[in-house]
């Protein structure tokens, strides 16, 4: 099963850690690179592993913006809507991927494909408006580019609801 072998894997890089002390953050970023995402019983896991309360782990989680509990799509689209980007229309490009993709703001398609949200500040103020998509920037975005966005993404034959 895939959980089984992510579970293997997130097992090798907390034993490879020269100390458990100090390295949640870590281990948390390798698990959601592993599992996409940080469910319950991922977080009980790692509390387990490193000999900390769940409340500790689940504490962290729910603080940073970059953890998630909710799975998301294939592909992460993120709009920041800090000021920058909101007063240069973040909120038209956000309510225009909502639309071609067919979900709410952290919502997910039905094909497992996309998901989308709303970020508060990414910190790329001078590239306002911006996107993320995976990690991979998208600067001075146009609701007019997200549909090139989207058939990037899409180019290699996967469909999205439009």
């Amino acid at each position: 099963m895939e959980n089984e072998k992510a579970y293997v894997l997130l097992d090798e890089f907390i034993g490879g850690l020269q100390t458990k002390q100090g390295a949640l953050i870590s281990v948390l970023h390798k698990a959601q690179e592993l599992f996409g995402y940080l469910p319950v019983d991922v977080q009980d896991y790692i509390a387990e592993k490193l000999g900390i309360a769940t409340s500790k782990v689940y504490g962290v989680v729910t603080f940073y913006s970059f953890f998630t509990m909710q799975k998301k799509g294939k592909f992460r689209v993120n709009v920041c809507m800090g000021t920058a980007c909101f007063v240069k229309g973040a909120e038209n490009i956000l309510d225009e991927f909502k639309r071609q993709i067919g979900v709410e703001t952290g919502g997910i398609s039905d094909d497992g494909m996309f998901s989308v949200d709303a970020l508060r500040c990414i910190g790329a103020c001078g590239l306002a408006p911006v996107i993320t998509v995976n990690g991979k920037y998208y600067g001075r975005i146009t609701k007019a580019d997200v549909t090139g966005i989207i058939s990037e993404l899409t180019s290699k034959g996967e469909t999205v609801n439009a």
